[in-house]
């Protein structure tokens, strides 16, 4: 089933697989610290309005398949994940303030990708059957001759 979701001037269908890792590939997300990171998660989706379709927490690092609204950039939501979860569970669990004494739990960065049920084929038919003539970078004005060089 299709996962539309509306805005007010808005329909949108944008799911995202994130991950992300501890630092140094520690693995300290066990027990009550994976709980409570599951909530945190949970609660930071909940208030800005994103969907948790499925996740897992492994000791070491988190994945999880989101549906996003399209005012949130994917940037933003980690850095409110990242964020609020190291900081929350470096307050509430004094052994990863230890560990993690620059209070950094994640890792830089993390992995993300658009998910779909569209592949890159379907979508270049799709846009290739409005062109009579396909240019050749692939981007045409249709009605008009493309200035030279493009």
């Amino acid at each position: 089933m299709r996962d539309r979701r509306r805005d007010a001037h808005t329909v949108f269908e944008i799911q995202v697989h994130v991950c992300w890792v501890t630092k140094y590939r520690y693995r300290v997300l066990l027990g009550d610290v994976a709980e409570r990171l599951r909530q945190l998660v949970c609660q930071v989706c909940e208030r800005n309005d994103v969907r948790i379709l499925r996740g897992h927490v492994a000791a070491n690092h988190v994945h999880v398949l989101l549906s996003v609204p399209a005012r949130l950039s994917v940037s933003k939501l980690m850095q409110c994940l990242k964020g609020e979860t190291s900081q929350t569970l470096q307050m509430e669990y004094p052994h990863l303030r230890k560990r993690y004494w620059g209070r950094h739990l994640w890792a830089r960065g993390y992995y993300c990708v658009l998910v779909g049920n569209v592949t890159d084929e379907m979508i270049r038919t799709y846009i290739e059957g409005h062109d009579e003539q396909p240019h050749e970078e692939g981007f045409r004005i249709e009605g008009e001759d493309a200035p030279e060089g493009l």
